[in-house]
C-alpha cells in the first residue's frame, strides 16, 4: 500500500486547523506507519444515504447505536458486507467508524448534520473519525449535494402530495407542472438552478478529498459512485416489477426519466470519476457496473421501486418506501464492488 501525503489549499486550512483539535481527541491511537498486507487495515467508510443502505432493515449497530438509528444506517449495508467478503479472501480491515447518514450533504463531511427524522439528533462531522493511522477511507457523497430529492419531486406530480412527504425537500420549482420536468431543467431558471448544483457538487468533492488528504494522509481513498436507477430502455419502466402493483419510477413520464439518467446520473457519475481521478484516488463506477439491475429490471432490480415498500415499519400509519435506494440485491452489488476496488487499492 504506498503512503500519500497531500496539503490542504490555503483557503481551507485555517478551518482545518480548527477542527483538527476535535479530530484528535475524538479519534483512535495512530498505529505503524503502514500497514501491512496480513494486518488489519485502520478503515473509516463515510457516506450518505446509499452508503448507509437506507431501507434495509433493521438499521443500527454496535458502534453508535442512537446515531446509527438515527441515520438510518443498516447493520447490513455494504460496509459491512463488504469488510466481510474481504476477510474471507485474506483482507481484515479494522473499521474503526462507518460514520455514512442518510441524508447527508456532501458539508456534512466537515460540518454537523441536522436530523430531524426519525428523531432530532445532531450527527458530528464525519471527518472527525479520521487521524493519521487512518489506512483507508471509503464511501460516496454528492448526490443530497446536487438535490436528487428535489429533481425527483419536480418529475413527479405523486412525490408532491402525501406519498413524498417522507422524502426532504420540496420541488424545485412547484409552480412549474411534473410533466415538464424536462423542459424545466432544459431552459431558464431550472436549467440554471442544475448548473449552480454540479458547481457546488464539484466544489465539495473537491473539499471533501483535500479534508481527507489532510486528515488521514497516509489513507487510500475509495470514492464510491451511484447505482444505476434508469435503464437505457427507458420503456422498461412502464411495467410494474413481479408482485408489484406500482410502476417502478412511478409518475416520471418517460422522456424525464431518460433526462433524469443521461443529464443528472450519468453526469453526476462522471463529475465523481474525474474528481477520484484529479486526486489520485479509486473511484468505484457503479453506474455502470448495475446496468442490468435498475430500478425497471423486474426480478433483477437492485433499487426498490421510488414508491415501492422498503424493509422498514410503518411511519404515521405509512409504509416507508425504498425511494430508488438499493434493495439486499444492490446492496450486494455495491459491496462485491467496492470489496474488489478495496483490495486493488490495499495491493498498490
Amino acid at each position: 500500500m504506498r503512503t500519500k501525503t497531500k496539503a490542504l489549499s490555503a483557503r481551507r486550512a485555517a478551518a482545518a486547523t480548527v477542527a483538527l483539535g476535535a479530530c484528535l481527541t475524538l479519534a483512535a491511537p495512530a498505529g505503524a506507519a503502514s500497514a501491512q498486507p496480513s494486518d488489519p487495515v485502520p478503515t473509516v467508510f463515510f457516506g450518505d444515504s446509499y452508503t448507509a443502505d437506507f431501507g434495509i432493515a433493521p438499521p443500527g449497530s454496535d458502534e453508535a447505536p442512537l446515531r446509527q438509528l438515527a441515520c438510518l444506517q443498516a447493520k447490513e449495508n455494504y460496509p459491512t458486507v463488504a469488510t466481510r467478503q474481504l476477510k474471507a479472501q485474506g483482507v481484515s480491515l479494522d473499521v474503526r467508524s462507518d460514520r455514512s447518514c442518510g441524508g447527508a450533504l456532501t458539508h456534512h463531511f466537515w460540518s454537523e448534520q441536522k436530523i430531524k427524522l426519525p428523531f432530532p439528533y445532531t450527527a458530528p462531522p464525519q471527518q472527525n473519525a479520521l487521524n493519521d493511522g487512518t489506512k483507508l477511507v471509503a464511501g460516496g457523497m454528492g448526490g443530497n449535494t446536487l438535490g436528487f430529492a428535489a429533481i425527483l419531486k419536480q418529475c413527479s406530480d405523486r412525490l408532491r402530495g402525501p406519498e413524498g412527504d417522507l422524502l426532504p425537500s420540496e420541488a424545485q420549482d412547484p409552480g412549474d407542472p411534473a410533466e415538464r420536468c424536462r423542459d424545466h431543467f432544459e431552459r431558464g431558471d431550472g436549467k440554471a438552478w442544475l448548473e449552480g448544483r454540479f458547481e457546488r457538487v464539484e466544489d465539495d468533492l473537491d473539499e471533501m478529498l483535500e479534508r481527507i488528504g489532510y486528515f488521514a494522509p497516509n489513507a487510500e481513498t475509495v470514492l464510491v459512485g451511484y447505482p444505476r436507477i434508469v435503464p437505457e430502455d427507458a420503456s422498461k419502466c412502464r411495467e410494474p416489477a413481479p408482485g408489484e402493483q406500482e410502476r417502478p419510477l412511478a409518475d416520471i413520464r418517460e422522456d424525464a426519466l431518460e433526462f433524469l439518467d443521461e443529464k443528472v446520473q450519468q453526469r453526476l457519475n462522471e463529475v465523481m470519476r474525474r474528481k477520484a481521478k484529479e486526486y489520485g484516488e479509486t473511484f468505484v463506477d457503479l453506474y455502470s457496473a448495475t446496468g442490468g439491475n435498475t430500478a425497471c429490471d423486474g426480478a433483477r432490480r437492485g433499487i426498490g421501486g421510488l414508491l415501492e415498500n422498503s424493509q422498514y415499519g410503518a411511519a404515521g400509519g405509512r409504509q416507508i418506501p425504498w425511494f430508488v435506494h438499493p434493495n439486499p440485491t444492490g446492496r450486494d452489488l455495491q459491496a462485491r464492488h467496492v470489496a474488489d476496488a478495496i483490495k486493488k487499492a490495499l495491493a498498490t
